[in-house]
């Protein structure tokens, strides 16, 4: 019902108390004239958990609310702005979300049970190191080996224009692979590099007096197996010391000069998902000398040494510092081609003659392994200094 209406002469009947009840509520006549009087819809009227909505105050104001009652009555006017109050339901929203997460949870672990009993978990295989493969080529000479002071035998070689020590080994630019970050292979890169210092270029391990540091930068599934090719050398493809380092025979050479030359490349690829792979080609020269001369230079030769190593990381060995070595190509001279390398090398030095140039014969009936045999080849004059 809506518009203005007179209010009624006398008590309606149904109500108790007549003018008592309402005694107490005062209208003049301009509020009851202004008064718009709007009955409530049956939805709001249902609600039994309602709540005044905070941008509508006053639902209701000054007037009866009783449960009994018809009607609700809400009044409006410019002097008491009175409306109605917005309906809200409480309750069945969230017991609706609930319910919800509920099921989800439910559903998600019997999923879980279910594809865990048809594919049950298991671990990673795990992935233990290859032992190394090494080959082994000892570079004779066809005459005698050139003697002289070392500065003059670099300057008059192949040598002359390599850089000594770590400024030798340059690193290319690390680019990122489909699953690696630049950063990991910038890693493997610094790793590989360490190596080639410590096993080619420390003075301490060229000389024999150590195998340490060369031994810290290993793969823990390495180290029985470098231990063997140290403690007794083999030319067995596996446990040669030449394979892990360049080592002399301290009671036979020495340095006579500490600046090693070093030239070379390095290169890295993906050698599976979870593998790294460097690939390492350096030729390294030494100025030796006679262990028994005392120290005097003078009869200093260059002895050359071309080692290609393949290396490979995981991200353990990348996290912590170490690295895998598969295969190791390595040749040495001038050398005599019967000269034994899988131990500590035997240069030929100043004004020595090979005395085999020909690689000895191979026995296919021997009972030793085909890689036993040694491998032997002429060593250019090219790669040697020129006469004064």
């Amino acid at each position: 019902m809506a518009g203005s209406v007179d209010p009624p002469d006398e008590t309606p009947e149904g109500l108790p108390g007549g003018d008592d009840e309402y005694r107490s509520v005062a209208f003049d006549e301009s509020f009851v004239r202004a008064a718009r009087i709007r009955e409530l819809s049956a939805l709001e009227r249902m609600a039994d958990d309602t709540t005044a909505d905070p941008e509508d105050p006053g639902i209701r104001r000054g007037g009866s609310s009783d449960d009994d009652s018809d009607s609700d009555i809400a009044i409006d006017d410019d002097r008491y702005a009175y409306r109605p109050g917005r309906v809200r339901r409480r309750g069945r929203g969230a017991g609706a979300g609930a319910l919800l997460v509920v099921l989800l949870v439910a559903v998600v672990f019997a999923a879980a049970v279910h594809f865990g009993s048809r594919y049950p978990y298991q671990p990673p295989p795990d992935q233990r190191a290859e032992p190394l493969r090494v080959t082994l080529v000892a570079l004779a000479p066809a005459g005698t080996v050139t003697g002289g002071e070392p500065r003059d035998l670099f300057a008059r070689g192949p040598a002359a224009t390599d850089r000594s020590g770590a400024a030798g080994i340059a690193l290319p630019a690390a680019r990122r692979t489909t699953h690696f970050s630049e950063g990991q292979v910038r890693a493997a890169l610094s790793i590989a590099r360490d190596y080639l210092l410590r096993s080619s270029l420390d003075p301490d391990v060229v000389t024999g007096a150590t195998v340490r540091p060369v031994r810290a930068l290993l793969d823990p599934d390495q180290l029985a197996q470098f231990d063997r090719s140290v403690d007794s050398p083999a030319a067995d493809g596996r446990h040669a010391t030449g394979g892990w380092l360049v080592r002399f025979d301290p009671a036979r050479v020495a340095l006579a000069d500490p600046g090693v030359r070093i030239r070379g490349s390095l290169r890295v690829a993906e050698a599976s998902t979870g593998v790294l792979e460097v690939t390492t080609d350096h030729t390294t020269t030494y100025a030796l000398r006679p262990a028994a001369s005392g120290g005097d230079s003078a009869d200093a030769s260059l002895f050359t040494v071309r080692r290609e190593l393949r290396l490979r990381f995981d991200r353990d060995d990348l996290r912590t510092h170490r690295v895998e070595l598969v295969a190791s190509h390595l040749q040495a001279g001038p050398t005599d081609c019967s000269a034994d390398l899988s131990g500590a090398l035997r240069p030929l030095l100043a004004g020595e003659r090979a005395t085999a140039t020909a690689p000895p014969a191979a026995d296919p009936y021997a009972s030793a392994p085909a890689t036993a045999a040694r491998h032997c080849a002429p060593l250019s004059p090219a790669s040697q200094p020129t006469p004064p």
